[in-house]
């Protein structure tokens, strides 16, 4: 639910550029990180993925998806395009079945096949009903699903993984900041107290639900958790729709019907096959 609340965390911020906001993202919740690895252990891993030049590539190249997704989600929201993120992380889950298939061999079930079918149908009738190809929810669904892949082939646990991406994009962020600063052009401080605090939580507002997703996969069924990722994005086409009042043509309903048709049947077709499955009996 966090998650879908983030664009009105970014309109608070409306003010303050995008890329300054993505610095202040980065270097807030590389320390916030630090900290919560300092008290909750876990080096162990962060020494593992250091030592290895496989797992120090991987991690940068998460890096740089991670970030220019982060900075493309906070421009679009403040350039009024929520209603498009939102489109986006619909789509996510469902380019993750397909890289899952290009990348690990994995089998597309008639089920998910059918849900991909739909999301393509969905963005091609956007396209042409709409006159303009999504770019930002499809660049979005891509990059995250991208940095799903990368941290999948990695095999790094959660946090630790997300503190060695952050802290790699930590050097030119802070330099930026310092530049902006020195020159007297940053918010952090000018812009008053509530912009200074926000900017500072914007490393909280990262971290904290990613924090609270990796605490909860480990406790709920995977089928429960790709059914509650739809949340976030439900939350953010209500924000889009009714609280910021964007455009909602004809042809962003029949696109959004054929992304929500796709869901349902994602949704649906792994709660049938995890039922299917034996239940493992204990001795």
């Amino acid at each position: 639910m966090a998650w879908g609340l983030l664009p009105a965390y970014w309109k608070a911020l409306g003010a303050v550029p995008p890329l300054e906001i993505l610095c202040h993202r980065v270097v807030w919740s590389a320390g916030f990180l630090w900290l919560v690895t300092l008290i909750l252990g876990g080096w162990g891993e962060v020494r593992r993925a250091l030592a290895s030049s496989r797992l120090r590539g991987a991690l940068l190249l998460g890096s740089l998806l991670i970030g220019g997704n982060w900075f493309l989600y906070i421009w679009a929201v403040n350039a009024e395009r929520v209603l498009e993120t939102s489109l986006g992380y619909y789509m996510n889950p469902l380019v993750n079945v397909l890289l899952g298939r290009v990348f690990f061999g994995e089998r597309l079930r008639r089920g998910q096949l059918a849900a991909v079918a739909l999301a393509a149908a969905g963005v091609l009738n956007l396209t042409v009903g709409y006159g303009r190809f999504p770019w930002i929810a499809v660049v979005l669904a891509v990059s995250f699903a991208a940095y799903g892949a990368v941290r999948k082939a990695a095999r790094v646990a959660a946090v630790p993984g997300l503190l060695l991406e952050t802290t790699a994009l930590v050097p030119p962020a802070l330099g930026y900041l310092l530049w902006l600063g020195s020159a007297g052009l940053g918010a952090f401080g000018p812009a008053g107290a509530g912009v200074t605090a926000l900017l500072v939580g914007a490393g909280l507002a990262t971290s904290l639900p990613l924090l609270g997703f990796a605490h909860g996969v480990g406790r709920l069924r995977l089928t429960t958790v790709g059914v509650l990722q739809f949340i976030a994005p439900s939350i953010a086409f209500c924000l889009g729709v009714f609280a910021y009042g964007e455009p909602f043509t004809r042809a962003h309903l029949v696109t959004f019907a054929c992304i929500w048709s796709g869901v349902a049947v994602f949704a649906l077709e792994g709660v049938v096959v995890a039922r299917r499955r034996p239940v493992p009996s204990h001795p």
